[in-house]
C-alpha cells in the first residue's frame, strides 16, 4: 500500500527539520507511540500501539535513516512485528520539505507499507482510513508542539527561526520554593493520622487517671472498659466518684456520635 500526504506547518523549514529529527518530539506527535530508544544518530527502536477495527497490536519497530539532505529531504525504512497477533510490517518513507514565501513549510510524505499476518487481512479501504486518521492526528500534534514553543520563553535562535538542536534538553519548569516546615508539626500530623478517630478519648482519660488514681489500700471504684479490642481497668477513689462519672460521660459521648 502506498500513501501520500501533504501538510502545511507554520514554521520555517529548518525548524521543522529539527523537530522531525528530535526523538522526543516524534514520540509525542506520532499517534500510538509509547517509547523511543536512540541506538545511533540514524537508527531508532520504538514501541508503537495500533488498533485496526477490533484488533489491537503493539509493534516493536526498528527504523533507520538511509538518506538525508537538510533541510529538505529525508528517506528512511523500518520493520516491526507483534507476535501476539501474528502480524508484521515493513515500510519505506520519504519526506520532502519545501519552504514557502510566507515562512511556512510544506511537508509531503510518501510511504510504502506492507502489512502481513492478521492485520494484513483487512481490506485496503480500512487501512487507508486508519492511515488518514493517524496522519491528521500527527499534524495536529506537531502544530500544537510548534505553537507551544512559540508561546514559551524565547531561547537562542528562537527569534530568527534558527533550527533547534535535536539533542537540546527541554527547559525545566521553575519550581517555587517550599514553605518551611516545623518538625513538631510533622510529628503531630503523623500521630493524628495513625490514631483512629474512635479512640482519641484515651489520652484524655489516661491524663486524668495519672492525677486521680487510687492509692493501694484506699477505697475505690473499679471500672472495666473495652474499646476496639483494648481493655482498660480503672481504680478511681470513691471520694471523687462524681468527678469520675462526669469525666466518663464527657469522654465517651463523642465516641458514640462518630
Amino acid at each position: 500500500m502506498e500513501i501520500e500526504k501533504t501538510l502545511t506547518i507554520a514554521a520555517p523549514a529548518g525548524r521543522v527539520w529539527a523537530l522531525l529529527l528530535d526523538p522526543g518530539v516524534m514520540g509525542g506527535c506520532v499517534p500510538g507511540m509509547q517509547s523511543i530508544e536512540v541506538v545511533s544518530p540514524t537508527e531508532y527502536k520504538a514501541l508503537m500501539a495500533v488498533k485496526i477495527a477490533f484488533v489491537s497490536a503493539k509493534f516493536r519497530l526498528r527504523t533507520t535513516i538511509l538518506e538525508q539532505r537538510a533541510p529538505s529531504y529525508l528517506r528512511c525504512e523500518g520493520t516491526g512485528e507483534d507476535a501476539s497477533v501474528a502480524s508484521s510490517l515493513k515500510q519505506q518513507s520519504e519526506m520532502f520539505l519545501t519552504e514557502r514565501p510566507d515562512g511556512s513549510t510544506e511537508l509531503r510524505m510518501v510511504v510504502k507499507v506492507h502489512v502481513l499476518g492478521r492485520l494484513g487481512s483487512f481490506g485496503l479501504s480500512v487501512m487507508r482510513t486508519k492511515a488518514d486518521r493517524m496522519w491528521e492526528e500527527f499534524g495536529q500534534n506537531l502544530a500544537k508542539r510548534i505553537e507551544s514553543q512559540e508561546d514559551g520563553p524565547e531561547g537562542p535562535g528562537a527569534a530568527d527561526g534558527a533550527p533547534v538542536a535535536a539533542d537540546a534538553p527541554a527547559p525545566m519548569p521553575a519550581v517555587p520554593p517550599a514553605a518551611p516546615v516545623r518538625m513538631q508539626d510533622v510529628l503531630n500530623a503523623e500521630a493524628a493520622a495513625l490514631q483512629p478517630r474512635k479512640t482519641r478519648w484515651w489520652p484524655r482519660l489516661l491524663g486524668a487517671l495519672s492525677k486521680r488514681s487510687a492509692a493501694p489500700g484506699e477505697r475505690h471504684i473499679r471500672i472495666e472498659l473495652m474499646r476496639d479490642g483494648t481493655a482498660l481497668t480503672v481504680h478511681w477513689p470513691v471520694e471523687a466518684g462524681g468527678e469520675c462519672a462526669a469525666l466518663l460521660r464527657d469522654c465517651l459521648r463523642p465516641a458514640t456520635k462518630e
